[in-house]
Order: structure tokens, then C-alpha cells, then sequence
């Protein structure tokens, strides 16, 4: 482990944190492990599909399936944050994980969370641009510009959460070490340290309100904007087809940031520790798993691009006959 962690360990009795997961849970303790066995191998295959699809379909390769790939490719790794754990500790009797090992888990996991946020914003901003400057669409949401807006969300994410890992980090935790959460996160983690962490709430509540709800008042003007551009409309067709491409973008948007703007803008560590656990299991489990299914397996495009994909596979792998 790096020299950064060691140095904590020199400043605190606790090594490692007890991940409490859901309690009071035995006697349904396997067919909790299935279920979210099956939502993470769904949530893997549904959205590594529409990744490779989008990619390897040339007829995807378009701004909004662009972003909709890196979507499906960030989910990926945001579930792979939290859930292995998770059904790890199902599992286990110890439900142990080291000091470092937490910090990194709650650091990735709001990175990844961070960036979503951000992608999310673009692909409000490619679909205002798409129904309301239509004209000038192509020459302004270029694949330069396009690659220029994904790395930048990916790169303001992971660089957000860096001075709440830190602030964390440099707490003292002295004896009891059972976080009450499924995952590490900056929440039940402040509600162990052994000082006042009133600096940490505020610095939270000042970076989460930051990226939350610039981003998320960014979304909702966008679609204000779309929907009084689709309502001009005159054809009824037409209305049915521009609400329809947005519609299922604005439900995962609602989902998400609905669940995320409650457990994290806050100057408060906690709710309730049922509340929390619930609001985690919307915007850690259930977002990236319905994703596939709101945003894109329901996509006539991506439907036939699936098709396609499978029929052409099939071709190359038959024998060729002479």
C-alpha cells in the first residue's frame, strides 16, 4: 500500500472499516445475493452490449449514440465499484475492508458518479442542439468536439471528489469501525471519525451542490427549451418522434439525480440509515441496470443495429462454401 495510506494508519487505532451491508437479513440473505447477482450480470451484459454494438455499427456512429456508448462504458465501471463488494459480503461473515480499500472505493465510486453527472449534461446539450438549432447542428456537435466533451466529463469527474478523499483520509478514527452503509461513502464514513467533521459537511455539501445542481438545472433548462421547440411542431408524427428520443434520456436523468441530489446535498451526515440504504440502491443498482432498458434497448436504431450486428456475425462464422 502506498506511503499516503500508511501514514494514516500512523494517526488512527482503525485499519480497516466492517461494510454492515443490510441488516437483519438472514433469512433472505440468498435471494437477496440472487437478485442483485442477476441485476449486476444484467446491468454488465446490457450495457457492454450497446457498447460494442454502437461501435462496431457504423450507422450509430452519430453525437447522441456517441455519448450513449460512453454512458453504457462508464456504468460498467460505476457498478464494478460497489456491487462485487456487495455480493462479496453477502457471502462472508467478516464484511471487512481495509482503510485504504475504502477510501478508493468511496473515491472511484463518486468520480464515476461525478463524470455520469457531467455526461448526462452533454447529452442534454446534444439534443438541444439537435431539435432547436437542427441547421447548425452538424457543423457545431463535430466527432472532435464530441471526443473533446466526453474526455472532459470523464476528466472533471475524477478530478471532484480529490480534496473530499483527502480531508477524509486525514480524520482520526479511534475504535468503533462498523460503517452502516452497503458500500464506503463520505456520509457514514464522517459519522465514525473521533472529531468534529462540521468541515467535511460543509466542503461536501459545497462541492456535491456544485456538480448536483449546476448540472442538473444545466439538464432541465435544456429540456425546457426542447419542449417548447417540439411543441411548434406542426405535425403530430414529427412531435411523437423528437419527445420520444428525449423522453427516455429525461426518466434516467430524473432517476438518477432525484435519488443523488437527496443523499448528498445535504448539511447533514444522515437521514436515516434505512433512507440512506434505500437511496443508495436506486442510484448505485437500479439506474445503471435500467439504463439498457430505458435509454437504448428500447431504441429502434440500436434494436435493428443489434440485428444486424448478430446477422453479420452469423455470416462470418458460417463456412464458405466454394
Amino acid at each position: 500500500e502506498s506511503y499516503f495510506f500508511m501514514e494514516q494508519y500512523n494517526h488512527t487505532t482503525v485499519t480497516e472499516f466492517v461494510l454492515l451491508g443490510f441488516p437483519n437479513v438472514d433469512d433472505i440473505q440468498i435471494w437477496l445475493f440472487t437478485l442483485l447477482l442477476v441485476a449486476y450480470l444484467f446491468t454488465i451484459f446490457g450495457n457492454l452490449l450497446i457498447f460494442l454494438v454502437i461501435r462496431l455499427d457504423s450507422a450509430l456512429h452519430t453525437p447522441m449514440y456517441h455519448f450513449v456508448s460512453v454512458l453504457s462504458f462508464l456504468e460498467l465501471w460505476y457498478t464494478a465499484t460497489t456491487i462485487p463488494k456487495m455480493l462479496a459480503n453477502l457471502l462472508s461473515e467478516t464484511k471487512t475492508i481495509s482503510f485504504a480499500g475504502c477510501l478508493l472505493q468511496t473515491y472511484f465510486f463518486h468520480s464515476l458518479g461525478a463524470s455520469e453527472c457531467y455526461l448526462l449534461t452533454a447529452m442534454a446539450y446534444d439534443r438541444y442542439l439537435a431539435i432547436c438549432r437542427p441547421l447548425h447542428y452538424p457543423a457545431i456537435m463535430t466527432p472532435v468536439l464530441c471526443a473533446k466533451m466526453a474526455a472532459s466529463c470523464w476528466t472533471c469527474g475524477f478530478l471532484c471528489p480529490i480534496s473530499e478523499v483527502i480531508l477524509v483520509s486525514r480524520l482520526p478514527f479511534c475504535g468503533y469501525n462498523e460503517i452502516q452503509h452497503i458500500f464506503c461513502d463520505f456520509p457514514p464514513l464522517l459519522s465514525l471519525a473521533c472529531k468534529d467533521t462540521s468541515t467535511n459537511v460543509v466542503v461536501d455539501f459545497a462541492i456535491n451542490s456544485f456538480i448536483i445542481i449546476i448540472t442538473f438545472l444545466f439538464i432541465m433548462a435544456s429540456y425546457g427549451r426542447i419542449i417548447g421547440a417540439v411543441l411548434k411542431i406542426k405535425t403530430a408524427s414529427g412531435r411523437k418522434k423528437a419527445f420520444s428520443t428525449c423522453a427516455s434520456h429525461l426518466i434516467v436523468v430524473l432517476i438518477f439525480f432525484g435519488s443523488i441530489i437527496f443523499m448528498y446535498v445535504r448539511l447533514k451526515k444522515s437521514y436515516s440509515l434505512t433512507l440512506d440504504r434505500t437511496l443508495a440502491v436506486v442510484y448505485s443498482v437500479l439506474t445503471p441496470l435500467v439504463n439498457p432498458i430505458i435509454y437504448s434497448l428500447r431504441n429502434k436504431e440500436i434494436m435493428k443495429a443489434i440485428k444486424r450486428t448478430i446477422l453479420q456475425q452469423g455470416r462470418q462464422a458460417s463456412p464458405t462454401h466454394a
